[in-house]
């Protein structure tokens, strides 16, 4: 990607390492530990991943479409925060790392991150809005720096790991 501006390059990095620090708090946990709940949530690890994929992939989406007809389908969003009979947090992680690489193919190819993507309209927003690709990118780095939160203390309540401890370790810290 050596064409890639430096904007979108700072973009990608900022979601990359966000991601990344989501990654760290599944790690090392199985497919039944991946749907417990830990806490009074509803949220599970499992699911989270599943969320955050399923939210970029269709964020990215909405940038290549641009659909000025889309609407919000809540039945549909509610779905991706639970894992399914069968699925696997292996098969979902796998997913996200693909996601993950269609965002810096998507992001890699566009001729301006100040292209114009509508919104989909829902009951809080009934009027179409219209966001910069670049607004969209943003807003997807916020939606996953959000349950990356939620993640941690799901991981902590299940098991005490947390993530900037495990940051550390890797950093070769003791504690």
């Amino acid at each position: 990607m050596s064409d890639i501006t430096s904007e979108r390059a700072d973009i990608l990095a900022l979601l990359d390492d966000q991601r990344h620090n989501f990654l760290i708090t599944v790690r090392g946990i199985d497919d039944e530990q991946a749907r417990t709940r830990s806490t009074v949530s509803d949220l599970t690890l499992g699911g989270l991943v599943k969320h955050v994929t399923h939210t970029e992939r269709d964020w990215v989406r909405k940038i290549l479409e641009r659909d000025e007809t889309a609407e919000f389908d809540m039945e549909s969003a509610m779905g991706t925060y639970y894992m399914a009979d069968g699925e696997t947090l292996a098969g979902l992680l796998d997913d996200y790392r693909e996601t993950a690489e269609e965002t810096a193919r998507v992001v890699a190819s566009l001729d301006d991150l100040d292209l114009l993507v509508p919104l989909p309209t829902a009951p809080w927003a009934p009027e179409r809005e219209w966001w910069t690709a670049r607004r969209v990118l943003l807003h997807v780095l916020r939606e996953t720096s959000h349950h990356s939160g939620h993640a941690d203390i799901i991981r902590e309540s299940l098991d005490g790991a947390n993530t900037t401890m495990q940051m550390g370790a890797d950093a070769g810290m003791e504690f």
